[in-house]
């Protein structure tokens, strides 16, 4: 057997190194598009410890924890994986973002700049490419590994790769899943015209490769229309009674045979061959009309145009082409693929109510036409941006189903503290190690005295959020309480009233109401988000970790009888990690916005998207205002959700009462 080599598949006892296996448990951080009988349904379920329907799965994540965690409910129950993983570094991340045009004006506003990929998404690239080969290979290697055991035994498998590894994956895949199960090398010619090249010929091609999990593996035929050449040539003759264009075929196959009756004669078939139907089947088709005589009494078989099937679909896929510039379809996403090739996949290795896997989900191609097909789907990606853009693809779907949105959130970051700064020390001590390290990290000096204040950085103090729960009311209340008596007392008593509060979540409204109640106090707060890239030891080295204060959402209330009126009536974001131009090209508010969607009647359970508005690529507009008729008096918890054009996501609650 060949084998695929490389630095670090076996440790320095020669053993296999396996994959990393976490389980984690998901968290639901949106439901959409599920209507009040299914969401108060899908609660009763919850209530009584019970199984709730199936819900579509969109996860953002890092496949490294998301695909482990996915193995006990999904273990041998996937029938089909389409993955399309990344070629070069950096490439996948990026995404162009759009500026819309200026509300209420008949200017044309609409600019676009490149989003680059942000430090978490830089980091995964980093991990994929640092030894080059080497380091793809591993990576790629531990995803195919577990996908191996997620995949049903009637299951296939598509790996999409471009011609610089595909080699180097067809080794691998070998072993992964074995030679056996290979079925085809499938050549996808995206373009019919070749970029001019330095050297050699043309790429116009990609490659996917196709693996079964046994030999008992889905597989729909396809076909596709004849071209008209074909046409031409072999269906050139019209039916005068029907108007049917037909062709004649020969009637023999090599293999000698008897004699049949045609009508009143007995005609022997040609040396070395036989005639391809029975006598039964043959009287039935000259009752038919189905067998016609030549000049000479030679049978023929007439085919019809018009109940051909086509071409049996072949390994050579050149019909499907790459998305251009005016798709309808397009998304200005750079990974995006057709939903043509996609659609000849799932069709062909599913059936209705399969489900389809996709971790590197992108645009959201594999998701939509999934959704389309009548297939139960899987979604990942570590994109921010791409679990944006495959939301808003797939409520562009007429009666999409309802759906989740997942991560793993506060269990990722309890692993990463456990293993970071745990071992045999008591909860205290890797609790304080954990702050330290934060700390050092946003450049402030720890301090010792206080329950609620952890450092002080020019002259703020700073409080460190944990790593398992959102920074609450109730703990701004103490941090407030703590810092009022800290003024004026000992050496690391704060010299200005200003405070950070630092937290890897805040609860909803935290900034706005927090900062209505330090000011009342007479103090300046800030809250600001600690990164993902803190759990990256490569980010921390190279000094990538940065801070951003939360965003700030203004949403004013009408209400009349049963009915709600909500408008938008300004947002912000830190300008910190947007470029200077672009935050020069904004000329009002709004133009931040990509989408927002209001939860009406918010149960404290997951948010969920009852009504929503976006732009698209045809459509940029966006009303900044909306309504709903409840059904009884009462008050409500009503949550509003943005989405930036960057992809971040800032959430408000409002409290109302109607009747």
């Amino acid at each position: 057997m060949v084998e695929l080599i490389w630095d670090g598949k076996y440790d320095k006892d020669g053993k296999r190194v396996a994959p990393l296996r976490v389980k984690l448990p998901f968290q639901t951080v949106e439901t959409v598009n599920a209507s009040a009988q299914q969401r108060q349904l899908s609660l009763d379920f919850a209530g009584a410890g019970k199984q709730s329907e199936w819900r579509n799965r969109l996860i953002w994540g890092d496949k490294k924890y998301v695909l482990p965690s996915l193995l006990d409910e999904f273990a041998g129950k996937v029938d089909l994986i389409y993955i399309d993983p990344p070629f070069n570094v950096g490439a996948d991340f990026s995404f162009v973002a759009t500026i819309p045009d200026i509300p209420e004006t008949e200017e044309d506003e609409t600019e676009t700049f490149v989003k680059y990929p942000n430090l978490i998404e830089q980091k995964a690239y980093r991990d994929t490419w640092s030894k080059g080969i080497d380091s793809y290979v591993e990576w790629l290697d531990d995803a195919l590994i577990i996908l191996f055991e997620l995949l049903s035994d009637k299951g296939s498998i598509f790996v999409h790769l471009d011609n610089n590894v595909g080699h180097y994956v067809k080794v691998l895949l070998d072993e992964i899943f074995g030679k056996d199960n290979f079925i085809n090398q499938v050549i996808w010619q995206k373009v019919r015209v070749s970029k001019s090249q330095t050297v050699g010929f043309g790429s116009v091609h990609d490659v996917l490769f196709f693996y079964s999990k046994s030999k008992n593996f889905i597989f729909n035929e396809q076909y596709i229309d004849y071209d008209d050449s074909y046409i031409d040539s072999h269906y050139n003759l019209t039916e005068e009674k029907t108007g049917r264009k037909y062709g004649l075929w020969d009637f023999t196959q090599s293999g000698s045979g008897s004699a049949r009756k045609f009508l009143d004669k007995i005609i022997d078939p040609p040396p070395g061959k036989h005639w391809i139907w029975s006598q039964e089947r043959i009287d039935q088709g000259l009752i038919e009309e189905r067998i016609v005589f030549t000049s000479k009494g030679t049978p023929r078989l007439k085919r019809y145009l018009d109940e051909a099937k086509g071409n049996r679909l072949s390994d050579i896929w050149s019909e499907i082409l790459d998305i251009n510039s005016m798709a309808k379809e397009r998304l200005d996403y750079p990974t995006q693929k057709p939903e043509g090739l996609l659609e000849r996949i799932i069709k062909g290795s599913t059936k209705e109510g399969n489900l389809v896997l996709d971790c590197f989900i992108g645009s959201g191609t594999t998701a939509a036409v999934a959704e389309r097909l009548g297939r139960h789907w899987i979604g990942c990606d570590l994109g921010r941006f791409a679990i944006h853009t495959t939301r808003k693809r797939l409520l562009g779907i007429p009666s999409v189903r309802p759906f989740v949105v997942q991560n793993l959130g506060k269990y990722e970051r309890q692993t990463w503290q456990v293993a970071e700064f745990g071992g045999k020390k008591q909860a205290e001590a890797i609790q304080k190690q954990y702050r330290n390290f934060i700390l050092d990290l946003y450049s402030a000096r720890p301090i010792d005295g206080y329950a609620w204040l952890h450092g002080i950085k020019d002259g703020r103090m700073v409080h460190v959020g944990s790593v398992d729960s959102p920074v609450a009311y109730n703990d701004l209340t103490q941090i407030l309480i703590e810092f009022r008596k800290a003024m004026g007392t000992g050496k690391d008593a704060p010299k200005v009233a200003a405070v950070d509060v630092l937290g890897w979540d805040f609860a909803f409204e935290i900034n706005e109401v927090g900062i209505q109640q330090a000011e009342a106090a007479g103090i300046n707060l800030r809250c600001l988000k600690i990164p993902r890239e803190v759990m990256d030891p490569k980010a921390v080295e190279q000094g990538d970790v940065k801070f951003f204060e939360l965003a700030a959402l203004a949403v004013e209330t009408k209400t009349k009888k049963l009915e709600l009126e909500l408008k938008l009536t300004d947002f912000t974001i830190p300008p910190d990690d947007v470029p200077e131009d672009v935050q020069k090209a904004i000329k009002h508010w709004s133009q931040w916005i990509d989408y927002w969607a209001v939860d009406w009647d918010n149960k404290d359970d997951t948010f969920h998207n009852q009504w929503q508005t976006y732009r698209t690529r045809q459509d940029k507009s966006l009303k900044l205002e909306t309504s709903h008729d409840y059904e009884q008096a009462g008050e409500y918890l009503v949550m509003v959700k943005v989405i930036d054009i960057l992809g971040n996501d800032t959430t408000k609650t409002i409290r109302v009462k109607v009747g």
